[in-house]
């Protein structure tokens, strides 16, 4: 199997590698420092008309392949891992789930303005008693007459502060278990709907995350996405594209960090040769090079698989599963190569290694992905 891109996926890749190049990550350690989200690179790609990439072109998109899609995620991933997280987020979680599950008129309101980036999408899952198992959460969703009531809390939620539209979910029968829970699309602004401060991350600093707060927040009826009762099966199904986003960032994280590695080993002077000229680093870097290789080839696999239309949950789970493990483990051996300096937020590693802790964590921890890959094994 060749996962070499076409000339057409080639040239809508490129252009991305030269804005990260020249635009992302000359920034992406200053954004980190403050905590601040990238605003003007993300009103950036919107110009360049990559927010809606993998959306039909009736509805704002450009109507590329998950490949393509996923390539430009891992460009992002490279320069920015928390600008490639809120960029997967807003395509796979928000934009694709809308257009998979929604009503021709909600799919109207929404995917076109998402795909223009006019609005920015957030995906409120977890709670803080609910996060792998997400069918405990206890938001409840009531119905009162042309609206539901929406009473609870999310917590670790990226783009809270940021974005326009989230979909939320909450419990609409507490008698049917992940079948009584429904999904909403919920528009920033509505009454008894608040954001909470952000958390202060260890990592992917300049992705804001926050906690949302629903107080007798009366959503339309109308906003209900897909049926009473879907929105589990909606949640499994928008994290299962979202995993192979979340692989395509941890395999750019880990890109970087092994560019970083070479560059400082080629040139770093100890016992009067460069440190590449000793074994130790040379085994350190193959090492390196070979796992970036076997993480990206999982990854493209997932998306080649999730354009063939068949079900790619078991490939998603072993991209996020090899690519996230690879992503602590190169940005850890970065630090290790640039020994003092790879500890000093002055050298991009440390940024590096801090950000790929969390692609072991969110969107299912590595724990899941291996009792999703196990259950596919012994069905």
């Amino acid at each position: 199997m060749n996962f070499r891109f076409t000339e057409a996926q080639q040239e809508i890749i490129d252009p991305v590698r030269k804005f990260v190049d020249e635009e992302v990550w000359p920034r992406a350690r200053e954004y980190d420092l403050r905590g601040e989200f990238p605003w003007p690179q993300w009103k950036r790609l919107a110009e360049m008309g990559y927010l809606g990439l993998p959306l039909p072109e009736e509805h704002g998109g450009r109507g590329t392949d998950h490949v393509t899609y996923i390539g430009v995620v891992e460009e992002l991933g490279r320069g920015s891992a928390a600008l490639a997280l809120s960029y997967a987020i807003h395509i796979a979680l928000v934009s694709e789930t809308i257009l998979r599950f929604g009503s021709e008129e909600q799919i109207g309101r929404y995917v076109p303005a998402l795909a223009r980036g006019e609005k920015m999408g957030a995906f409120a899952l977890t709670e803080p008693g609910a996060g792998t198992d997400a069918a405990a959460q206890k938001t409840r969703a009531l119905r009162d007459g042309d609206y539901y009531v929406l009473n609870g809390e999310k917590c670790f939620i990226t783009g809270g502060a940021l974005a326009d539209v989230f979909i939320v979910t909450a419990v609409t029968d507490p008698s049917a278990g992940s079948r009584g829970i429904s999904a909403f699309i919920v528009e920033k602004g509505l009454p008894g709907f608040e954001v909470g401060e952000a958390f202060n991350k260890m990592g992917l600093r300049a992705s804001v995350t926050n906690r949302l707060y629903f107080k007798d927040c009366r959503v339309p009826a109308e906003n209900l996405l897909g049926q009473e009762g879907q929105g589990f099966k909606m949640a499994m199904a928008a994290l299962d594209g979202g995993r192979i986003g979340i692989a395509a960032q941890a395999v750019g994280i880990a890109r970087a960090a092994l560019d970083l590695a070479l560059d400082y080993a080629k040139r770093r002077q100890q016992f009067g040769k460069p440190l590449a000229s000793f074994q130790a680093i040379q085994w350190m870097l193959a090492e390196m090079a070979a796992a970036v290789e076997a993480a990206r080839l999982l990854t493209y696999r997932a998306a080649a698989a999730a354009d063939e239309g068949v079900r790619f949950s078991r490939e998603a789970a072993m991209a996020k599963l090899v690519a996230s493990d690879t992503a602590v483990a190169v940005t850890r051996k970065a630090v290790q190569i640039l020994g003092g300096y790879g500890y000093m937020v002055e050298y991009d590693v440390e940024r590096l290694y801090r950000d790929a802790k969390i692609t072991e964590i969110y969107e299912g921890t590595s724990e899941v992905q291996k009792m999703v890959i196990a259950a596919s094994l012994l069905r």
